[in-house]
């Protein structure tokens, strides 16, 4: 069993409060390997904001559960060598069981996420129950999910997208004691969110009626990538074939981020600006070999990136 506390992470209850309190949204960036995690820590540094560091269950897979822990801990390590000791969450994105959040817990993550939106809704209230009270034993904080959200990003898949349902939203969270709850307001999982010709709209009406039932508790909004325009094209003139690659406008989100949503999730942006970065690198230098030649502009691009979401939609910084 390894503390989170022991790798300088903190939990999200006290950030939530603040967020809530202060009209803005903490930062919850994926990473899967080093150059994602420099990226969020220079970025975050720089603008003197939290930062929730999200890891799925496929990045889990895919970098190794202690790689990921040792590579969390050296984040905070490394947000002090730049000067700056930014608070720094380590969270489980979208667990599908019991087992797998015990397993992130006992390996150093301060915060897990249970998703149990796709069972019934008395399965959901008591998976989550379950992981909150094991949670609670080691002050992890804990997000549950309402509600279907469409798409597809890593392990999670789904065709139909289902709203969170306002009356159920109170019963949920009494019953189960999450900390944070993950709605579903008119985002979507990855990049091909909506088509030409659609409009994308967060479902407010529905967030401010969440509201109104449970005052000052924290919201969750997944799938808040904005899909930047610039970027899919820049890897379509490199190469790429991004066909019809439409996101959430950042300033609905940026509405979103005023009210009690004080955690926005934001990985296939990132994704993007990395590919695009790299595309061109192979385009223009195809001589190229050199990883460091590549990844270099990628985790240069994906900062920037970072620094603008920050700044101009959560409007974390200086909220350190």
């Amino acid at each position: 069993m390894v503390s989170y506390k022991d790798l300088g992470l903190v939990n999200s209850r006290e950030l939530f409060k603040k967020a809530i309190n202060g009209g803005y949204a903490i930062p919850a960036f994926n990473f899967n390997n080093m150059e994602q995690m420099q990226a969020i820590i220079q970025a975050c540094v720089e603008t003197k904001s939290p930062v929730i560091l999200q890891v799925s269950s496929g990045a889990r897979k895919y970098a190794n559960q202690t790689i990921l822990r040792y590579m969390a801990q050296g984040g905070v390590e490394y947000a002090k060598e730049l000067g700056c000791n930014i608070p720094i969450v380590l969270h489980l994105d979208h667990g599908d069981s019991f087992e797998l959040c015990k397993s992130c817990i006992e390996y150093g993550f301060s915060s897990v996420m249970i998703d149990g939106s796709s069972k019934p809704y008395d399965e959901n209230v008591e998976l989550t129950r379950k992981v909150v009270e094991y949670a609670h034993k080691y002050d992890v904080t804990v997000e549950g999910e309402l509600g279907v959200l469409a798409g597809v990003e890593d392990d999670v898949k789904a065709e139909s997208h289902t709203y969170t349902r306002p009356e159920e939203v109170e019963d949920f969270v009494k019953k189960t004691g999450v900390d944070s709850l993950a709605i579903s307001i008119g985002t979507s999982h990855g990049a091909y969110k909506f088509k030409p010709g659609q409009k994308p709209e967060i479902r407010l009406d529905i967030l401010h009626e969440i509201e109104q039932r449970i005052p000052g508790f924290p919201i969750v909004l997944h799938g808040s990538s904005s899909v930047p325009q610039d970027i899919v094209a820049e890897i379509n003139h490199y190469g790429g074939h991004l066909k019809d690659s439409i996101g959430i406008p950042e300033d609905q989100l940026r509405e979103a981020a005023k009210s009690a949503v004080c955690k926005i999730n934001i990985d296939s942006d990132g994704r993007l600006a990395m590919t695009a970065a790299i595309r061109k690198v192979f385009v223009e230098h195809p001589e190229e070999f050199d990883p460091r030649k590549y990844l270099g502009p990628a985790r240069e691009k994906l900062k920037e990136l970072y620094i603008h979401k920050i700044n101009n939609v959560l409007g974390s910084n200086d909220k350190m």
